[in-house]
């Protein structure tokens, strides 16, 4: 690895030397213990090595001696013969002191945690060991270095392909084994199903030769005695590891029925602490795994195919899934538990998920135009999947979540995926799994392909919530999926995306709005996202502010193909939403300069453009302004947005200059004109006109729900100004009802309120029943709690706490800052409950807030 890779306390380094050599399939055999909290077993890499590093010199491969007919039964032969070298001669050049040395009856010195003794391991990467060139040009050996982390490897070896029955079918060189390799990854996609049963076969072949390795903080490096460039290398090569209970790629814990389960989580670190991988996102490989468990558990994974679970022997089954389309090592995920399988009561037509076939004329229909991607058996040339508007899917649950998911999720699904549909075109993957995850789950969703996590907070209050996240995490399969970000620093071409089309998808899924009725909720929308970005650019350092930190180095790499993601393990980071925020308004803001009708219609051509590949910036920039009329483009260019928008810190003027327009506009005035209480005008600085959602009433004009809502407010500051007793005539406030973004709203402008009165809680709570709303309007609740320490509703914040964990880190802060003894025993009341099965990282900020 580069001498210079030597990342701050909270950057993450991606070591693997990707330049030179690439994984592009994995096949994973693991078996999963609850007991021990372990998941154990191989992983075979089938490694692809770069042109530029090919062997200088020739010479012939060495090819297993030949095997019996026995062996070749995949019984374990005795290792090739390779030269045992002392360890000594090389470790004093490149400071590798530790090597396992490899062969028949070889002492295994590693300690009780399988890794290697190495007393440089605490001081992560920026070690001297790592001033050897992985490409190894010379005379050294090429080091393989994979992403790996508190993990226990216990074994490499290479692996015999040429031992495989029936390989000579396909290879015209069946004694070369990276020449098999080669071949085999080079198969047609239309052979993808032959690609796979022989993947899974070599994986299964006997080993030829233990390799030398070792470990530190962040990575596995592995070597070959002999192997001077990757093209000598061994191509397939198997580890034996198995997870730590403390590994921070995958969590352990309970479901909200107390049944025990271990899911991925979305960790900072990703999957190297589930199996050594490349985790740079240009690492794009394909993979099938074999998962063995309990039989009462069910193993839910990112794979194509609806996995049936195969009885092994009493009480223990076997869930095999596969990929065919390459995407980065990141996006694998895995979650085993006692799910139920949620279905509807009543299916309805609409629900059935089918590819109809069709006649030979609408079968030649596909985009004109060649996939710019790897070859993969890719669903955008698909005749029947380009119009397939609902794709199979399947929800999973804890029992005890039956009901919500009957009645809040399931009838979403089909519209959010028609929805999609509509406004993108062809799905990118096949079918989906959705599983409603614990309750420690750190955020509201997850998407992954194939799958998608849902925490339990969006099935509580009306189906607002569940909707619009459902449709984020389904705009994800295009955005962060099937295109991704090849510099993982630009998070906004992600979560910009997918939050901007999370409003698109969900105002076409509710069929029941007119148009206008879905603009106003766009809009109210957008005034409480602009409300959050004002607190987060206040209260965030301004170098993490940045949507693109890296500017004219964003995607740039070392030598080996190594780099460091800033602020990749800040814990503040976690936390932060000005990815999501300023990507969001600057596909508004392009998508209003353009016209939606042209912005979506290039969006569309966009995805069948770079399906399958990872992007930067400027690839979006460039084809957007191509594919636009001149007269749309005054004032737009790729340096000017990049300056304005992505490379500056705070609030980016253009939104600065939208913000101003809206406020000072008639409309907004005539809403001032309306809170006719003292100076609630200046309590509400900003009620933009056209932020306001509809009420229940549909049929009424804008300008009517715009009156009631500034109305609303004035009828709330007027009650908390009210003395105690009042006479019997004075009017009761009648109170409209409010979309939950309307009391979202609503509650923050209360929250500005220097005192808000125990009676007028009490009312807030009566008229809105505040505490059966979804999670969002429940949090904004708990903050007037905690605020005006309300103890009557104490039992709500605990509640939350307690329940929805993914947005309760804010209210800890909120109770030990009140410096209210009550507030403080109850934060940490509620912490010692959770604590142990608490979202690792969550934990972490919340102890630092406690003690």
């Amino acid at each position: 690895m580069d001498k210079k890779l030597d990342p701050s306390r909270d950057d993450l380094p991606l070591v693997a030397n990707t330049s030179h050599i690439l994984v592009k399939h994995y096949v994973l055999d693991l078996d999963v213990d609850f007991e021990s909290q372990v998941i154990e077993g191989t992983i075979v890499l089938f490694l692809e090595s770069g042109n530029r590093f090919k062997k200088r010199s020739s010479s012939t491969e060495v090819a297993c001696p030949s095997e019996s007919n026995e062996a070749c039964k995949f019984r374990m032969p005795e290792p090739c013969q390779i030269p045992v070298t002392n360890t000594k001669t090389f470790s004093s050049k490149i400071g590798y002191n530790d090597f396992v040395i490899c062969g028949k009856g070889e002492k295994d010195t590693s300690g009780k945690d399988g890794n290697h003794d190495n007393q440089e391991q605490a001081s992560g990467i920026s070690s001297s060991k790592y001033c050897c060139d992985t490409g190894n040009h010379g005379s050294e050996e090429f080091l393989l270095v994979l992403d790996c982390c508190d993990l226990s490897v216990l074994k490499v070896e290479e692996v015999d392909v040429a031992a495989v029955p029936g390989i000579e079918k396909f290879t015209r060189s069946p004694k070369l084994r990276n020449q098999i390799v080669h071949e085999l990854m080079a198969l047609p996609a239309d052979r993808w199903r032959e690609q796979l049963d022989y993947y899974a076969r070599c994986s299964q072949a006997p080993g030829c030769g233990e390799l030398l390795f070792d470990t530190d903080t962040w990575s596995l490096q592995i070597r070959k005695t002999g192997a001077q460039t990757a093209t000598d290398f061994p191509h397939a090569i198997r580890i034996q590891y198995r997870t730590k209970p403390q590994g921070r790629s995958v969590t352990w814990t309970s479901d909200q029925s107390g049944r025990p389960c271990v899911y991925t989580v979305g960790s900072p670190i990703n999957n190297r602490a589930l199996f050594p991988c490349q985790e740079p996102p240009v690492a794009m490989s394909t993979w099938q795994a074999t998962v063995r468990a309990a039989a009462s558990f069910v193993v839910l994974m990112s794979g194509e195919n609806s996995a049936k679970p195969t009885q092994l022997q009493e009480d223990y089954s076997s869930w095999h899934y596969y990929v065919t389309m390459p995407m980065p090592a990141s996006t694998f995920t895995i979650a085993v538990g006692s799910w139920t399988e949620m279905k509807p009561e009543i299916c309805s037509s609409n629900d059935v998920a089918t590819e109809r076939s069709f006649s030979p004329s609408e079968a030649d229909f596909r985009y004109i135009g060649v996939c710019g991607h790897m070859e993969y058996p890719c669903r955008f040339q698909k005749a029947s999947a380009t119009t397939q508007k609902i794709i199979p899917h399947r929800v999973f649950a804890p029992a005890c979540l039956k009901g919500a998911c009957q009645e809040t999720l399931l009838p979403l699904i089909p519209p959010c995926l028609s929805a999609a549909h509509s406004v993108l075109g062809t799905h990118p993957f096949s079918r989906l799994d959705i599983l409603i995850v614990p309750a420690n789950f750190s955020s509201l969703g997850m998407a992954s392909p194939h799958i998608v996590f849902l925490s339990q907070s969006t099935l509580t209050g009306m189906s607002q919530l569940c909707g619009t996240r459902l449709c984020h995490e389904i705009a994800h399969a295009w955005f962060g999926l099937a295109i991704g970000a090849r510099d993982w620093t630009e998070e906004w071409l992600s979560e910009g995306f997918a939050t901007h089309l999370e409003d698109v998808f969900w105002a076409k899924a509710q069929q029941q709005l007119a148009p206008h009725e879905a603009r106003e909720q766009q809009e109210l929308r957008a005034c409480l996202r602009w409300r959050r970005l004002q607190d987060e650019v206040q209260n965030s350092p301004e170098e993490m502010q940045v949507l693109r930190p890296n500017k004219e180095k964003t995607g740039h790499v070392s030598d080996s193909g190594s780099s460091v993601i800033r602020h990749g393990l800040n814990p503040e980071k976690v936390f932060m939403q000005v990815h999501y925020l300023k990507g969001y308004f600057l596909l508004r803001f392009l998508a209003k300069r353009l016209g939606e009708d042209t912005y979506f219609s290039f969006l569309r051509k966009f995805v069948h453009t770079f399906h399958g590949q990872l992007i930067l910036s400027q690839d979006f920039l460039q084809m957007l302004l191509e594919n636009i009329p001149e007269e749309k483009r005054p004032e737009l260019s790729v340096g000017n947005i990049f300056r304005d928008w992505l490379e500056s810190s705070g609030i980016p003027q253009p939104l600065q200059r939208e913000r101003q327009a809206l406020a000072e506009c008639g409309l907004a005035q005539q809403v001032s004109a309306e809170v006719s209480a003292g100076d609630a005008v200046h309590a509400f600085p900003f009620l933009p006109p056209r932020a306001v959602g509809p009420a229940l009433h549909p049929w009424r004009g804008a300008r009517d729900r715009r009156r009631r809502r500034a109305t609303t407010v004035a009828k709330w500051v007027r009650v908390n100004r009210r003395p105690r007793k009042r006479k019997r005539k004075d009017r009761e406030e009648v109170f409209e009802k409010l979309l939950p973004d309307q009391l979202v709203l609503l509650l923050e402008h209360l929250l500005e309120q220097k005192t808000v009165t125990p009676r007028t809680l009490q009312s807030l709570e009566r008229i809105y029943r505040l505490s059966e709303q979804d999670a969002e309007v429940r949090h904004r609740w708990c903050e007037l709690i905690v605020k005006h320490k309300y103890t009557k509703a104490y039992r709500d914040v605990e509640r939350f706490l307690q329940e929805d964990q993914a947005m309760g880190i804010y209210l800890y802060g909120e109770l030990m800052l009140s410096e209210d003894p009550r507030q403080q025993h109850l934060a940490r009341r509620c912490f010692e409950l959770s604590r142990e099965q608490m979202d690792k990282s969550s934990a972490e900020v919340v102890a630092e807030m406690l003690f």
